[in-house]
C-alpha cells in the first residue's frame, strides 16, 4: 500500500508544473496529500532519523512554530492560527521532494524534461496571443481562447491569470539545466540563446516588469559565475535585448496610441488608440484607455503610488507591532476594519496582502517571524553549497533562490495557494539540483 501511494503521488508531484497552469487547486491537493504520506513515509521508512539532523530541516520546523506563536498575539486569530497551522504543508514541500518523490535521479530529470517543455510551451502560447494583436481590443485569445480583462496585458494559457513571464522566469533555468546536460546536444551555443532569450522577450511583453527585471538579472549573475557558458549566456541577453527592441520598434501595440495623461496611479496611463472604423475602413476611430502606469511614474512618485502606499500602510502595522506582528494574513482584515490603518489607502482599496515576502513577514509576524525567516534562507542556501553536486548545478540552484527571494520587488503571498506553492516546489528542485552530477 505504502509503495503504491508513493507511485501515484510520484507521479502527480512530477506533473505540479503542468497543474499550475490550470489554477491553484489541484496542486494544492496534491501537496497536501503528498505532505500526509509524507510524514507517514518518513517515520514508516525512519528517514526522519537523518531529516532532523539537518539544519534547514529544523529552522523549517521553528518558522512554522514561530507563525503559531505569534497568532497568539494577532488580531483576527482565527485568520492567523488557520493560515499559520495548514502552512506546513508548503513548508514539507522541498523535503517531500528530496527525500521521497524525486529522490530517484531519473524521476528528477523526467520531471525537468517536462519542465523545458511547458517553459517552451508557454513561451510560444504567449507570443502567438502577443502576434495576435488589434489596436481596437488588444491582444486576442491565446491557442486555447484565453484572454486578458485587462488591456495590454497577456495571459498565455493561464486563463484570466496574468502570469506566464513570472511562470516563464521562475522555471526557465531548470529547462536550461536540461539542454546544458545533454551530453549529445549539439549547437548549444545556438540553442541555449534562443532559448533564454526567448524567456527575456516572453518576460518583458507579458508587462511583468518584477519576472524581466529579475530574469535579467539572474542571466547577468550566470555571465559572472558560470564559466564554461559565457558566451551562450551573452548571446542569450544581446539577442534578447534585440529581440525586445524590434518588439518595441515593429509591433503596432507600442507604437499605435498617444498618451493623454500619466500618473503614478494604478491604471493610471491614460491613452487614446486609433484604429479604422469597423463600419466604415476609411474612417478612423480612437478610445480612451487606462493602462498601467509609466515606470518612471512609479518611480517618482513612490510614496502615492499603489505599492507606495501598500508599504507605508506595512511599515506602519510593524512599527505598532514590532515584535510579533498584527497576525498571518491579518493585512487586509486590519486595513478594512482599522480606521486608522483604512485612512492610509488614500487612493486605493486594501490589498490582500504586503506584496512583499520580507514586508510581509515584518507587517504580519513582527521581528520574531522576520528573523527566522533569515534564518531560513540563510540555511537553505548554507544547505544547497553543501551539497554534493557539480558545482555549475549548485551555482545555478543559488541564482534560482536569489531570483525568487530577491528583496527590491514585488511578490506574491507565500501563504498563499499558487505563489506559496511555486515557491517551495522550486526551492525543492534547487535541493535535488544541488547535488546533480553528470555522471548521474
Amino acid at each position: 500500500m505504502m509503495i503504491q501511494s508513493e507511485k501515484i503521488l510520484k507521479y502527480l508531484f512530477i506533473l505540479i508544473p503542468l497543474l499550475l497552469i490550470t489554477g491553484p487547486a489541484i496542486p494544492d491537493i496534491i501537496i497536501s496529500l503528498g505532505s500526509i504520506f509524507g510524514i507517514i513515509s518518513l517515520v514508516y521508512i525512519k528517514e526522519y532519523k537523518n531529516l532532523i539532523k539537518i539544519n534547514y530541516f529544523r529552522i523549517s520546523i521553528i518558522l512554522w512554530l514561530g507563525l503559531l506563536f505569534i497568532s497568539v498575539f494577532s488580531y483576527n486569530k482565527i485568520n492567523s492560527f488557520q493560515d499559520a497551522f495548514i502552512f506546513i504543508r508548503l513548508l514539507l514541500i522541498p523535503f517531500l521532494c528530496y527525500f521521497i518523490f524525486f529522490k530517484n535521479i531519473k524521476i528528477f530529470k523526467q520531471t525537468l524534461c517536462l519542465i523545458l517543455f511547458l517553459v517552451i510551451f508557454v513561451c510560444l502560447d504567449t507570443l502567438y496571443q502577443f502576434l495576435n494583436y488589434t489596436s481596437e481590443n488588444g491582444f486576442g485569445k491565446d491557442i486555447f481562447g484565453f484572454k486578458s480583462n485587462w488591456y495590454g496585458r497577456l495571459t498565455g494559457p493561464f486563463g484570466d491569470e496574468l502570469i506566464p513571464g513570472s511562470y516563464v522566469s521562475k522555471f526557465g533555468l531548470f529547462g536550461f539545466v536540461i539542454l546544458i546536460s545533454i551530453k549529445k546536444l549539439k549547437n548549444k551555443t545556438i540553442i541555449l540563446p534562443i532559448y533564454l532569450s526567448l524567456i527575456l522577450l516572453i518576460s518583458y511583453v507579458s508587462g511583468e516588469r518584477m519576472a524581466f527585471a529579475t530574469f535579467a538579472l539572474s542571466l547577468s549573475i550566470l555571465l559572472i559565475l558560470l564559466k564554461g557558458f559565457r558566451r551562450s549566456i551573452f548571446l542569450s541577453l544581446a539577442l534578447g535585448a534585440l529581440f525586445i527592441f524590434v518588439s518595441i520598434y515593429l509591433h503596432p501595440f507600442y507604437n499605435d496610441f498617444k498618451i493623454i495623461e500619466s500618473t503614478q496611479y494604478h491604471q493610471g496611463q491614460k491613452i487614446e488608440k486609433v484604429f479604422k472604423c469597423n463600419d466604415d475602413s476609411e474612417k478612423l476611430c480612437s478610445k480612451i484607455l487606462n493602462v498601467q502606469p509609466s515606470f518612471f511614474e512609479v518611480i517618482k512618485n513612490f510614496s502615492t503610488s499603489a505599492y507606495g502606499e501598500i508599504y507605508l500602510l506595512s511599515y506602519k502595522m510593524f512599527l505598532d507591532n514590532p515584535i510579533t506582528g498584527i497576525g498571518i494574513n491579518n493585512f487586509q482584515y486590519l486595513c478594512k476594519y482599522n480606521d486608522s490603518y483604512k485612512k492610509m489607502m488614500i487612493n486605493y482599496e486594501c490589498a490582500s496582502h504586503p506584496h512583499n515576502i520580507y514586508i510581509q513577514w515584518l507587517a504580519e509576524g513582527g521581528l520574531i517571524v522576520f528573523i527566522i525567516f533569515i534564518l531560513y534562507v540563510y540555511f537553505l542556501v548554507s544547505f544547497i553549497l553543501n551539497n554534493s553536486g557539480d558545482k555549475k548545478y549548485k551555482i545555478i540552484s543559488l541564482v534560482i533562490i536569489l531570483l525568487m527571494f530577491w528583496p527590491i520587488m514585488s511578490t506574491g503571498s507565500l501563504i498563499k495557494n499558487w505563489y506559496g506553492v511555486t515557491t517551495f516546489f522550486i526551492i525543492g528542485l534547487c535541493m535535488g539540483l544541488s547535488k546533480l552530477k553528470d555522471n548521474d
